[in-house]
């Protein structure tokens, strides 16, 4: 006789279903948020760390260097630090004597942006009589209040710009000591970073940082060796047109040009507002945006993978993106840091088993 099955032995298993948590889902979304609040409202604090540590990077090679001379780290720290504030300092000084010759000419440049504005407001409103009612454009009667709204915003502008500089400044006043002690101390920081990670981890965290170093310290001097050959070949080239203030223009212009994408575009406005000053026909201007679209593809083509190198390896989809994020948050400074940034992301992905997908959703290759 065989054996009879009971109900519960028949009764197949059944598989379980995943469950999506409503709690978990909330935290998240509540851990976003928190973190988006922190990156806001701490900008200035983060900000300056992070300008700190870009510039011990980009300086440990010179005090490595003292370093092998046998000078004792400190003093060789000191030394270089003292060296970029002496540099900086002498370009600063520079930049504010010529500014100064600028900001007392500005009349004569915002009387003829009156003039372009009033003049392009003056077709538009031709072109739209024509349009709507078949007349001939009249001649506007009385103050046009395009004209007044772009100075209202030009002049918004200048005051969030220097509201902006001056926080800058507070910010910049505690960089060189943080810069002075992540260099001295380079050694005892390290060897304090991983001993906040287990022992079974702390190779591979080694080798994150060391990545770390390698990307930023070759973005970073990479970086400064392309805007300053774009500086100087903006400078002759605004020199040879005939523009006032041609190194002053052409630093702006130089510095607008490494916004990656939009910088193509916003290093022609500098060079364009002083032309205005005097009379130059439309091939002029074409002139300067072709030169100085041909030096930002130069730069981007030729210059960046030989200087910059192949490591720092973003996709131009994650760059945009970033560059949206970082400068919604944080304004210029964010554009400035956005690349460096979003490659430290990248290289903490690689070495993360649990994100290397986003690591290389965000890498070129």
């Amino acid at each position: 006789m065989e054996p009879v099955l009971s109900t519960a032995e028949v009764r197949p298993t059944a598989s379980p279903k995943p469950h999506i948590s409503i709690s978990n889902v909330s935290l998240k979304l509540l851990a976003v948020a928190l973190i988006l609040v922190f990156l806001y409202f701490a900008a200035s604090v983060l900000i300056t760390l992070l300008l700190a540590i870009l510039i011990a990077y980009f300086l440990d090679p010179i005090v490595e260097f003292l370093e092998r001379m046998r000078m004792p780290r400190t003093l060789a720290s000191m030394i270089t630090v003292l060296f970029l504030i002496g540099v900086l300092g002498a370009v600063g000084y520079g930049l504010y004597s010529r500014g100064s010759d600028f900001a007392a000419n500005w009349p004569k440049y915002s009387g003829t942006l009156r003039k372009a504005v009033n003049s392009v407001e003056t077709k538009i409103n031709g072109i739209e009589s024509q349009v709507s009612e078949g007349e001939l454009p009249s001649q506007p009667k009385g103050p046009s209040k395009t004209v007044a709204g772009a100075e209202n915003a030009l002049r918004a502008a200048l005051v969030h710009i220097i509201g902006s500089l001056s926080g800058l400044v507070l910010e910049v006043t505690f960089v060189p000591f943080l810069v002075f002690f992540m260099l001295a101390e380079k050694q005892e920081v390290w060897h304090s970073t991983l001993q906040l990670f287990p022992v079974s981890r702390r190779t591979s965290v080694k080798e994150t940082l060391e990545d770390l170093r390698d990307v930023l310290r070759d973005y970073l001097v990479g970086m400064s060796l392309m805007t300053l050959i774009v500086i100087a070949a903006s400078s002759v080239f605004f020199g040879a047109m005939g523009l006032d203030y041609p190194i002053l223009i052409g630093i702006v212009s130089g510095l607008l040009n490494m916004v990656p994408y939009f910088g193509a575009v916003l290093s022609w406005l500098p060079p364009f507002l002083i032309a205005l000053s005097n009379p130059h026909s439309a091939g002029s201007y074409a002139l300067i945006a072709g030169v100085l679209m041909a030096i930002h593809m130069l730069a981007n083509n030729l210059l960046a993978p030989a200087l910059v190198g192949k490591k720092v390896r973003l996709n131009a989809l994650s760059i945009t993106i970033a560059l949206l994020f970082w400068g919604w948050i944080w304004g210029g400074m964010g554009l400035l840091l956005a690349i460096p940034l979003t490659a430290s992301l990248r290289v903490i992905c690689d070495h993360t088993h649990a994100w290397k997908p986003v690591g290389r959703w965000l890498s070129a290759e």
